[in-house]
């Protein structure tokens, strides 16, 4: 019976791997596009006046930010008053009770789990479809918590039909696009948050998420919890690229014949 080393066991596995990560043309164009949204991003966010070209997008991921709070706050037994966002890129969960070292940091590390979600799904259009479904339940959700905030409402509606308009383009392919944009604008809005707006790291600002967790913890200053949200803000990132690659190797061909077969649009075909 022949053996199997284990030299001979990492080999295998490290190639494997590296097959399974290798991307094919259709993830090429994929990637080339989300490295196109990060400059575009990065430049947008520093120009005057052409900054409103991503202003929706930066509320959506306030947004995202004050939902991981409030989700997480439910999760310990929380009582959510309300969530409001303003028109300044800054945002408020009013809450009592659960459990402020899971409820305070739960607001960068999960808008960086979402985006990292929305990554992986932009890699594919059925994906997409369902990404999209559970921003619908993302979105009433907030609206429950908003329901007296006029911006949250303006916003909402805006992107539901932002998200309506790109799903009966191509057969859905700019719809999976767009859930690349959000993921990408989602972990580098995170990202500048952590360094600067917020200034966990730039320190400019005396109240952050993290000041309040340093406060509760005592064991580092808020820069330190900075660095330590920002670096798993990174792997997030870094995550949804891999699971990408990996889950979805469809072609575009292949992912255009699926998407027919899965919440189709009118006259594609199915």
């Amino acid at each position: 019976m022949p053996t199997i080393h284990a030299d001979d066991f990492h080999d295998l596995i490290t190639r494997d791997f590296a097959s399974q990560v290798s991307p094919n043309a259709t993830q090429r164009t994929t990637l080339i596009v989300a490295g196109v949204y990060i400059i575009v991003i990065a430049i947008l966010w520093h120009i005057p006046f052409l900054s409103w070209i991503i202003y929706p997008f930066k509320l959506l991921t306030v947004g995202f930010h004050e939902m991981s709070h409030a989700f997480m706050g439910v999760l310990t037994c929380a009582r959510i008053h309300s969530i409001e966002l303003d028109p300044d890129e800054g945002g408020v969960t009013s809450m009592s009770g659960g459990i402020s070292w899971l409820t305070l940091p739960a607001g960068y590390l999960g808008s960086s789990f979402i985006g990292a979600c929305l990554i992986t799904c932009g890699f594919n259009t059925n994906a997409s479809k369902v990404a999209t479904i559970v921003l619908a339940v993302f979105f009433l959700l907030t609206l429950w918590w908003a329901r007296r905030n006029w911006l949250t409402w303006l916003l909402i509606a805006g992107m539901s039909g932002l998200i309506l308009l790109f799903w009966f383009v191509a057969d859905g392919v700019a719809l999976r696009y767009l859930v690349l944009f959000i993921g990408v604008m989602s972990c580098m809005y995170v990202l500048w948050d952590v360094i600067a707006i917020d200034d966990t790291i730039a320190r400019k600002v005396n109240s952050s998420d993290a000041s309040a967790f340093a406060k509760i913890c005592g064991c580092f200053p808020s820069q330190v919890w900075g660095v330590i949200w920002l670096i798993v803000a990174f792997i997030f990132f870094a995550a949804g690229i891999i699971v990408g690659l990996v889950a979805f190797k469809q072609t575009a061909e292949e992912q255009k014949a699926d998407s027919q077969d899965f919440l189709p649009t009118p006259g594609s075909g199915a």
